[in-house]
């Protein structure tokens, strides 16, 4: 047990390094964990926990009987449910000069969303993408499903 979680600090300190190197800060948090969830990037993977750094990009993955809880920067919160993938590829917060938009690709499974400041100010500038559609913010609150074929 001793030595998982000293590896997980490992890829942890990794995906710092990594963002550290192309001078990106992380966009937010993972907050809560249970069971399988990952944080994928550059087709690295960490085991997520709290305290993991989320970058732009990165693919959030749960497994069957995983879930997963994230803060973004604005205070948007994102839980995933069992079996879900995501990808945050659009993330920009910067109020003080009107630059706001969060995007991300939802491939499979559940999703709760509370929106952060970026919809308060710019509901706009929210959109979740899924397989059959896209999804534009305008409430503070919802809940998705995507189900494969």
């Amino acid at each position: 047990m001793w030595i998982r979680k000293q590896l997980s600090w490992i890829a942890v300190l990794g995906l710092v390094a990594t963002a550290a190197l192309a001078e990106e800060p992380a966009i937010g948090y993972v907050k809560t964990s249970v069971g399988e969830a990952s944080v994928i990037a550059d087709g690295h993977t960490v085991a997520a926990a709290p305290g993991t750094p989320v970058f732009q990009n990165n693919v959030l993955k749960t497994g069957k009987s995983g879930s997963l809880g994230l803060t973004l920067k604005d205070n948007t919160i994102l839980s995933l449910g069992p079996d879900t993938e995501l990808v945050l590829d659009d993330y920009l917060y910067a109020p003080a000069k009107d630059a706001l938009k969060l995007g991300a690709h939802m491939s499979k499974g559940t999703l709760n969303y509370v929106s952060g400041v970026i919809a308060k100010l710019k509901p706009e500038a929210v959109v979740i993408r899924t397989p059959s559609g896209n999804i534009g913010v305008r409430g503070t609150h919802f809940v998705l499903s995507v189900v494969e074929d």
